[in-house]
Order: C-alpha cells, then structure tokens, then sequence
C-alpha cells in the first residue's frame, strides 16, 4: 500500500513536471512564431496540459478500467472551471475577451452536451470517437483562422531562433517523456488504492486522478492570471475543456471503444454541463470573472466532489 501511494504522487509529480515543460515549450515556440496569446492558451497550451489526460484515459480504457477514463475527464473539466478558473480569479480578478465570450465558451458547452448526448447509449464507440475528432478539427480550423497577430513584430536574428526553437521542441519531448511514465504509474496505483479503500473506480476517476491531472492547468491558469496574462489563463481552461471531450474521449472511442457507467447521468454528466452554462453567465456580467464568482466555482468544486462520493457509496 505504501509503495503504491509513493507511486501515486511520484506520476503525479512527474505528470506536473512534464506538462510544465511541455507548456513551457509548446507556449514559447508558438510565441516566437508570433501566434497570439488568446490563440496559443486556447490551443497550444489547452493541448499541452491536456495531455495528462489523454493518457491517463486512454491507458486507462486500454487496461479495461474505463470508470477511471471516463471518471478522469468529467472531473477534470469540473476541475478546469471549479478549482482552476475559481483559484484563478480569487488571486485576481480575470479580464474576459469578448470573442471567447461570443464563440469559444459557446463552443465549449456545445461538445459537452455532444458528449452527453453521445454516452446516453452507454456506449462510447468508433463513430462517436470520429464525431469528437471531427469537432475538435473545426475548434482548431477557427483557432487557425485568427492565429496570426500583426505582422509588424520585428523578427530575431535566425540563428539565434533556430536555437530558441530547438530548445522549445526539446522541452516539448521531454516534458512528452515524463507525461507518459507518470500516466502509466498514476493509473496502476490509483486503481491499486481504489480498490484496497472500497473506493469505485468512477470515483477514483473523478476526484484524485483528475485533480492529479488538473495540476498543469491550475499551475499554468493561476500564474498567468496572477501575470495579466489573462487570455491564456481562461483560453488554457476553456481549450483544455474543448481538448478533454474532443481529442481525449475521442481518441479513446476511435481506439478503444468502451462503456459507460450509466449512473454518471444522475449527476456526473448534469454538473459539468451546467458549470459550463454558469462560467457563460458569469463571464457575459461585465466580462470579467470576479473574486467572488471565484469563490463560487471553488465552492462548486467541492460540493460536486462530495456529491459524487456520497452517490458512489449508495
């Protein structure tokens, strides 16, 4: 048991540890391509700390344990907004762009009712993989589309980029390195303490799998808030919670189709999709997210956890 639980927080560890330098890398080189910072956190960076996630889901579903999968992703995008956004704005106050109010937010909660409609067969399968791709393709297409910022930016010295930009990618492989070995070890342990506390794997997959593998965006979310930096912060979020759903369950159905555990539609599926209707509202008032909507999405975070722990023992 005490082996497991080192190994636990050691893939933890090494999960936070390879989505930082992924983010490091992946933000810088989009940057010094001169990709704007809205842009960058809602794709490159979205893509980056989402990452955990893919593997730990599609380890997850591959080993036959697809209540961690699925588990991992809705508590991860309850996370995103709860604990990452709330942590966020408590520290500061988030500006909100108005085009990501008018057309990324929306979009967000569109793939998360996708995604709820898509389970309520209790099957997630090859079709439904393709349909998530397939949607995920058209949020890249429209961030692609907007990429560019002014091409007045002066360029750098090209040997002194073509440096910069292998350093980046370096950063990206090994931060790709430490993610997989971490996903690999996260899995194996946290199903080892599930099932040694009673726990359900859904449960496991909801609560401390997500929040493991939530790190990279509240890591990533709270520091470029506390920054100014407000446009990665809420587009990491959003993007990430775009990415989860589309590219994540996605991948997964395309690969490994698996089922789904009907009792995440008593409440699992229902409260990820209203704290999505929720941030919409909040960022609309003013476009801004306040300290204490903050203190709501935290709050929110919680309750769900309770919740779901007290529906996982009934």
């Amino acid at each position: 048991m005490i082996l497991n639980i080192f190994l636990f927080c050691l893939g933890i560890a090494l999960l936070y540890l390879g989505s930082e330098w992924m983010v490091k890398g992946a933000a810088s080189l989009a940057l010094s391509l001169s990709i704007r910072p809205i842009i960058v956190g809602l794709t490159v960076v979205a893509f980056a700390t989402s990452a955990p996630e893919l593997l730990v889901s599609l380890i997850a579903a591959v080993k036959g344990f697809s209540g961690v999968s699925l588990g991992n992703i809705l508590g991860s995008n309850v996370a995103n907004i709860g604990l990452v956004l709330g942590a966020s704005a408590l520290v500061r106050s988030l500006a909100v762009d108005k085009k990501l109010v008018r057309r990324e937010i929306p979009f967000m909660i569109g793939v998360s009712g996708l995604f709820w409609l898509i389970c309520l067969d209790g099957w997630i399968g090859r079709v439904d993989g393709a349909v998530l791709l397939a949607g995920l393709a058209f949020f890249l297409i429209l961030g692609i589309m907007t990429a560019k910022k002014s091409e007045n930016t002066k360029d750098e010295v090209p040997a002194q980029k073509r440096k910069k930009v292998f350093w980046y990618i370096f950063l990206i492989l090994i931060g790709m390195v430490g993610l997989i070995v971490g996903a690999h070890l996260l899995v194996n342990s946290a199903i080892f303490i599930a099932r040694q506390l009673g726990l359900s794997e859904v449960f496991i997959g909801l609560s401390i799998v997500a929040v493991g593998t939530s790190l990279p965006e509240l890591a990533t979310s709270v520091v470029a808030g506390a920054r100014g930096e407000y446009d990665i912060s809420i587009g990491n979020v959003v993007g990430s919670n775009v990415f989860n759903v589309c590219m994540v369950m996605g991948t997964v159905g395309l690969f490994n189709p698996m089922s789904v555990d009907m009792r995440l539609m008593r409440f699992e599926f229902p409260a990820m999709f209203l704290l999505s209707l929720i941030l919409l509202v909040f960022a609309r008032t003013g476009f801004t997210l306040s300290r204490v909507e903050g203190l709501f999405f935290i709050l929110s975070f919680f309750l769900f956890i309770g919740l779901s722990y007290w529906l996982s023992m009934g």
